[in-house]
């Protein structure tokens, strides 16, 4: 067996591998599919973008989904939260948030992925949900990514070193700035030229802060998914994340009002939602099932968020 290509990580991939490791290592992670018949609610949707002909203007399904996420954590105020827990001492705390900030993956202009921290969402309507994607976007195409990510991972090195962590900010050093693997900024005239463009019109270290939760719009990667992403990771301290998964067709017993059963061809939704066991009980995630029922079975309610 013969190596073909050695490829060295980027700063993105980093910190997503850096992440994505602390998550496993720490968290125990429970998962439940939601199912969503979300036959009437694409018909919704449709409605929604009548009539529309500017492409920054039309609502898409993620959209709607953030909003219908965010109604959902707003029933089950504990499932937007961030967990504290200190295992040798069996100590821990549990913060609630006012606020509604999802980290969202977004797919950047040089092809990566990176989480993007959409704030405030639960108090947004459709159309500012959709301006703000739009602006993230924008502010993409305009931003040195390397340098942005650098920032939130030497903020991230120099916090470990107030906490104490000595080693930990040692070895992250060594790694970004030696050898193979250092991790190529800007310098002289393109750095100077790169942050003379004013904040609002690219993206910050604010703009990867760590969010009260996480939405990964798994199906916009592949509309032609077939089944779902059973699970997906929780990166701490936040104690919850959610997959939303393509619309499939598929063969469902419906119910009529006299009783009777048939079996109908509906659009499916699968959502995963993955919560902390250590923070949150499957009971916990009760009232945001809930309210998702209340929507998909009352899908109209959405033209009153346009």
């Amino acid at each position: 067996m013969a190596v073909t290509k050695e490829v060295h990580l980027g700063i993105a991939r980093k910190i997503v591998s850096n992440m994505t490791a602390q998550s496993w290592e720490e968290i125990p992670h429970v998962v439940t599919t939601y199912e969503a018949d979300a036959t009437k609610l694409y018909e919704e949707y449709k409605k929604l973008n009548a009539g529309c002909t500017d492409k920054d203007k039309k609502i898409t399904i993620n959209t709607i989904m953030l909003k219908i996420i965010s109604e959902g954590l707003k029933a089950a105020p504990k499932m937007n939260s961030h967990f504290k827990f200190n295992r040798r001492l069996v100590r821990g705390c549990l913060k609630y948030y006012d606020n509604i900030d999802v980290s969202m993956p977004m797919v950047l202009p040089n092809g990566e992925m990176m989480t993007i921290n959409m704030r405030d969402i639960g108090n947004k309507t459709l159309s500012e949900i959709t301006a703000a994607v739009n602006d993230a976007v924008r502010r993409a195409h305009n931003s040195d990514m390397t340098e942005v990510m650098f920032e939130v991972s030497l903020d991230n090195t120099l916090q470990g070193l107030k906490k104490g962590k000595i080693a930990q900010t040692v070895f992250r050093l060594v790694g970004a700035k030696t050898g193979k693997h250092k991790v190529k900024t800007l310098s002289g005239s393109a750095k100077k030229e790169y942050y003379s463009i004013p904040v609002k019109d690219r993206l910050t270290k604010r703009d990867i802060e760590q969010g009260t939760t996480t939405v990964s719009n798994l199906g916009s990667v592949y509309l032609e998914q077939k089944g779902c992403c059973s699970l997906i990771e929780i990166i701490p301290p936040q104690t919850t994340a959610f997959g939303i998964n393509a619309i499939q067709k598929k063969p469902v017993v419906v119910t009529d009002s006299q009783g009777n059963d048939t079996i109908e061809i509906r659009r499916i939704m699968p959502i995963s939602i993955c919560i902390d066991h250590r923070a949150l009980d499957y009971g916990d995630t009760v009232p945001f099932m809930k309210k998702l029922d209340e929507i998909f079975d009352n899908p109209e309610v959405i033209q009153s968020w346009k």
